[in-house]
């Protein structure tokens, strides 16, 4: 039988040991209801489903993970000396080949050696298999015949279900924290090493962008150039400037005519309608601005006389992005106008003044800093995007402010850097985690004073 087998099995006692625990405390109360528990009969199933489940499951997951390893090390260690493979890759393609034949992978082995040790091979997984399903259906048994005997009138249920749901919430929000750490240390380490070839302040400060490096130590080139001020300026006009120049006008207006102007049936219609924006895949937008937008923004270019504008332009891409945005920027408007107290503006119609006056003077600047904290956010968003830069602006690092010439963006670098067979040793590759730190603790700041500012805007109107 398979670990899935046992899986199963181990359900299905589970659910046993839930059923009759429960019945078993339902008849606390006796005829008479003479007696009292403290928990509830569904606490005392629940308690008794645990203990029959978690343990179990939990040497079913640590087997399923280190299992195959321990296998194959035991498989090496009784095979014959003549026919077992040396350490590193030799080793390592032994045992890959060894798990194809034996799963049906391969049809037969290549090597000979590999064909002697299957069996073996096939014998300990067999064996072992055995004695872990033996150990989790043993461990369900007694959990939860531990609970059904210990499910007593007086018998804490409720407790105990409780605390072990509060650990499992702790350990949830532990795995997101340790992540946030891990991706945290993964890219300080790598910078660091970065940064112990090339310095800082080049790589903040200098204005070229070159990370190619040569093969040979005497060809031109070869040191590369790794100021990423083209870059972080990139990533700022496309993502902040002319993003935002399209974004927010567009999505403020869509807000402010969804929560003061459009009737109850439009706004069901409009609002979900323009959500659907948030929706589409930023491939699909990359598509969009590559061939349709791009040569267009090209065309217009030179009909205004501007002969070398680019088929690919930050233009382009910032204006695509704006339009992907728009969502963001109106949803977070949207609540919070509609968050104004309705005081304020009947206060300020009652006074005379016109519902754009009262719209201009009352509610938008009342709903300030919840746009201004979804404007951050939106710009978060923006600066982190790769697909329509990749797509649309080009790899081009070039420091201009000329909306019609190919630019590029540290997402889009990054991504240039660690396409294809890339070696991790070399200040080339390792400059993309650099890449990837500044962007990280950009868009973190950005995050944390936009959710600040909406932080003190809800206090202020809840």
């Amino acid at each position: 039988m398979t670990l899935g087998g046992f899986a199963l099995i181990i359900v299905a006692l589970a659910v046993l040991a839930y059923l009759t625990t429960r019945a078993r405390a339902a008849a606390f109360g006796g005829p008479a209801g003479t007696m009292r528990s403290h928990s509830r009969p569904v606490y005392h199933g629940a308690w008794a489903a645990i203990l029959a489940f978690v343990p179990a499951i939990l040497v079913i997951v640590f087997w399923a993970v280190l299992g195959d390893n321990i296998v194959a090390q035991q498989t090496l260690a009784r095979i014959p000396e003549a026919i077992r493979p040396g350490s590193g890759i030799e080793q390592q393609a032994f045992l890959n080949e060894l798990r194809a034949v034996y799963s049906g992978a391969l049809p037969a082995a290549f090597n000979e050696n590999v064909a002697a040790a299957v069996p073996v091979y096939g014998e300990l997984v067999g064996f072992w298999r055995l004695v872990i399903g033996g150990l989790a259906l043993l461990l369900a048994l007694i959990g939860g015949g531990y609970a059904w005997l210990n499910s007593q009138s007086e018998f804490r249920a409720r407790t105990h279900v409780e605390s072990f749901a509060t650990i499992v919430l702790a350990l949830a929000s532990l795995v997101a924290i340790l992540t946030t750490f891990g991706i945290v240390l993964s890219l300080l380490y790598e910078s660091l090493e970065f940064f112990s070839r090339v310095s800082p302040f080049e790589f903040i400060f200098g204005t070229q962008w070159s990370p190619q490096t040569a093969i040979r130590e005497d060809q031109v080139g070869s040191t590369g150039a790794f100021g990423a001020v083209p870059l972080f300026w990139g990533t700022v006009f496309i993502g902040a400037i002319i993003a935002m120049i399209v974004a927010i006008p567009l999505g403020l207006m869509s807000a402010i005519y969804l929560t003061q102007y459009a009737g109850a049936s439009a706004r069901r219609i409009l609002k979900p309608l323009l959500e659907i924006l948030a929706g589409v895949p930023t491939v699909v937008y990359g598509y969009f601005a590559a061939l349709t937008v791009a040569p267009a923004v090209r065309e217009f270019a030179i009909s205004i006389g501007i002969d070398s504008a680019s088929s690919e332009s930050a233009l382009a891409a910032g204006a695509v992005m704006g339009i992907m945005i728009i969502p963001f920027v109106s949803s977070m408007a949207d609540d919070a106008l509609s968050a104004v107290p309705g005081s304020m503006r009947d206060g300020s119609l009652a006074m005379g003044a016109t519902p754009s006056e009262t719209i201009k003077k009352v509610l938008v600047p009342a709903a300030l800093p919840g746009i201004v904290g979804g404007i951050l956010l939106a710009v978060s968003r923006a600066i982190g995007e790769t697909m329509i830069v990749v797509m649309a602006a080009g790899q081009a690092a070039n420091l201009t402010a000329n909306p019609f010439e190919s630019v590029t963006t540290v997402t889009a670098q990054i991504v240039q850097l660690l396409t294809g067979d890339q070696e991790f040793d070399s200040a080339k590759t390792l400059s993309a985690f650099a890449l990837g730190l500044v962007l990280f603790i950009v868009t973190l700041l950005l995050n944390i004073y936009a959710l600040a500012v909406v932080k003190r805007y809800r206090e202020a109107y809840d």
